[in-house]
């Protein structure tokens, strides 16, 4: 009887969660990670997670609310079903990591603490102080040892993941292994599987500074766009409003902080260089709470971050003439921030200092997260039993408690399946649940989602599919053999170029990295341009063509960090092409997507989702075209969060 396994390359939450139901029908799972599990990038998620609970409920709150949350936030660009899916099951989710030891806040009556999160009016974001990743990443861990106790999961961690194995052509294309790479010694072999499901993250470092970690290269997601994959929305990412700037990195000020309370100002005095509490509180100028007045603080993140960009840039008013404004919690008491978001204080007074509960903290808007990720389908569900699509058409909300049925279809093989078959994209990596902006504290649930519904559907593939009547066991060693070769060659070469000695800034790829980064981060992040897009398109490509001649200066044979990043950077150039290409060519403002030349949103013409495939052979190899959503729920209208005008 065949042995059928399945492969699952990132170790963050929506990994750990796709191997734990998957091991816990009786699969084995190889689960790859660059990093220990849990140093998965999912450990820095900070605010919460939302979901409507009985008090939630009581406040006339509902799981229909928060989808109609999810899609007007993303305005109008994701495709309704599985974001109805998602929010149907999020409270059960919330439920089952309760019982997993999740340390949630709690409230005198021992309830489930809930916090305001930006996009909503109601408390509907559970936490566990200001480090809720880190705890849900801990309890998955643990739950995922239980099975590597029993043989059931395998982990391989510090190993990157280079190449997935397909066979066949077209549409009878089928992924059926990965090729990676050991980062300590360096050897290269092929894995078979019957499924393969990414879940490896954003592509922050394709913009130099963020609040990424530095393993969210994006060059997994790159590598199975170059193998055929199709890549959706990447002009959609998320710049969030609140983080410390930093000549390394950007470090998160999580949204927990507006959330609890903080409110974000600036001198109403242009060039004001008081210490803020000589300021009066009449001189401060509160700009979310008086242009946005029913939502104030908690305004979602692409229209935050566009208002303090406008601030600091536009009208020049950032505090001390710099680009930061205030974030200030000093009003509120220090042990009630204690309690709620002792970890993100912990972290601004150990890199600036300063003690956030006596002096308000300086942040400035960072690239967080993307929108945009491999593009999946799904199996699409009654949106209620016996009614037809549609009938929530007019945007309107249902009665609370309605009956609404499901959005996706339990089991389905397709659920989370890339255009390649046995390829899965789960969390960040793939473009399913956001649309053209995510609410904050929806990242978390995504990414287990994922994990937990559409784990059940690769159990599915993999005993019901095409693995079923010829599983990947059988296949001759040579379909994986020269994948390994295709992957030894690219790694040579980059390694005999150490031998040539140093080249210069042209050919140093951290040069070129951040060349890259600074130019991403000037054309498409908060507001973009045609013609700043053009000029950004011209140097990305000049920056590959200065990759083609790149010199390595480490020839090690053992942990060579330098050919891991340098191989990246080259996936990297390629990601950046799309994102600036699909930048252009949308030419709207929907979202974080914000054109000045195009300030209105397109529904007649975009309110599609952008689609890109790679063809290495054409003239042209990034293939862009747009492909309908389902949108029989909610019909789109204005998006304006109640702001006033002037």
């Amino acid at each position: 009887m065949a042995q059928h396994r399945v492969i699952v390359v990132g170790g963050g939450l929506a990994g750990l969660a796709a191997s734990v139901r998957i091991a816990e029908a009786g699969l084995p799972v190889d689960l790859f990670s660059m990093v220990p599990v849990k140093r998965s990038h999912s450990v820095c998620a900070q605010g919460g997670i939302n979901a409507c609970n009985d008090v939630a409920r009581q406040q006339g709150y509902s799981e229909y609310q928060h989808f109609d949350e999810t899609i007007y936030g993303g305005d109008f660009l994701a495709d309704q079903p599985p974001v109805l899916e998602m929010t149907n099951w999020a409270p059960k989710i919330i439920d089952l990591l309760d019982r997993m030891g999740v340390p949630f806040n709690r409230s005198p009556e021992g309830r489930r603490d809930l916090r305001l999160f930006g996009g909503s009016l109601f408390k509907r974001t559970h936490f566990a102080g200001a480090t809720t990743g880190q705890q849900l990443l801990y309890a998955l861990d643990e739950q995922t040892r239980r099975y590597e106790v029993e043989g059931k999961v395998n982990k391989y961690e510090f190993w990157e993941f280079l190449w997935p194995v397909i066979t066949g052509e077209g549409d009878a294309r089928r992924c059926v292994g990965i090729v990676a790479q050991d980062l300590r010694t360096m050897q290269i072999r092929a894995f078979r599987a019957d499924a393969v499901i990414m879940a490896t993250g954003g592509c922050g470092l394709v913009f130099g500074k963020s609040t990424n970690s530095i393993i969210c290269t994006g060059g997994a997601a790159s590598r199975c766009y170059q193998a055929g994959a199709w890549y959706a929305n990447p002009e959609m990412i998320q710049v969030h409003p609140t983080a410390i700037p930093g000549a390394d990195k950007c470090r998160l000020m999580s949204e927990s902080a507006r959330g609890e309370g903080g409110r974000v100002w600036v001198p109403r005095k242009k060039g004001d260089t008081r210490a803020p509490r000589d300021i009066p509180d009449a001189e401060r100028y509160y700009f979310l709470e008086e242009r946005y007045p029913k939502y104030g603080n908690l305004v979602t993140r692409d229209i935050a971050t566009r208002e303090i960009f406008s601030i600091c840039v536009d009208d020049a008013m950032g505090v001390g003439g710099e680009n930061v404004v205030y974030l200030d919690l000093t009003h509120k008491d220090p042990d009630y921030l204690t309690r709620k978001l002792g970890g993100i204080l912990e972290i601004y007074e150990k890199f600036v200092g300063e003690d956030p509960r006596k002096v308000p903290m300086k942040i400035f808007p960072a690239v967080h997260y993307s929108m945009g990720g491999l593009w999946t389908t799904y199996a699409r569900g009654a949106f209620r039993p016996g009614a037809p699509a549609g009938e929530h058409k007019s945007g309107s909300l249902p009665p609370v408690g309605t009956a609404l049925g499901v959005g996706m279809r339990y089991g389905a093989h397709e659920n989370m399946r890339t255009n390649i078959t046995g390829l899965y994209a789960f969390g960040e990596v793939n473009f399913a649940f956001h649309g053209a902006n995510r609410l904050g504290a929806n990242a978390l649930l995504s990414c287990l989602f994922d994990g937990l519904f559409s784990g059940v559907s690769v159990v599915n593939y993999v005993r019901e599919g095409e693995p079923a009547a010829k599983p990947a066991e059988s296949l001759p060693a040579e379909v994986f053999d020269a994948c390994v070769r295709q992957e030894t060659a690219k790694a040579d070469r980059l390694l005999a170029t150490a031998a040539q000695g140093p080249g210069g800034p042209e050919t140093n790829p951290y040069v070129i990295a951040r060349e890259m980064g600074e130019e991403m981060t000037a054309a498409s992040t908060v507001v973009k341009s045609g013609p700043r897009l053009e000029q950004a398109a011209a140097k990305i490509a000049s920056l590959r063509e200065r990759f083609s001649r790149v010199r390595l200066e480490d020839a090690a044979a053992w942990s060579n960090q330098s050919l891991s990043f340098t191989r990246a950077l080259g996936d990297m150039l390629i990601l950046a092409q799309i994102i600036i290409r699909a930048g252009a060519m949308r030419k709207e403002s929907r979202g974080a997507h914000y054109r000045v030349d195009y300030p209105d949103r397109n529904d007649a013409e975009f309110m599609k989702t952008t689609c890109a495939a790679y063809d290495p052979g054409a003239a042209d190899p990034h293939q862009i075209t747009y492909r309908p959503i389902d949108a029989d729920l909610v019909a789109p209208r204005a998006r304006t969060y109640g702001k006033v005008d002037g």
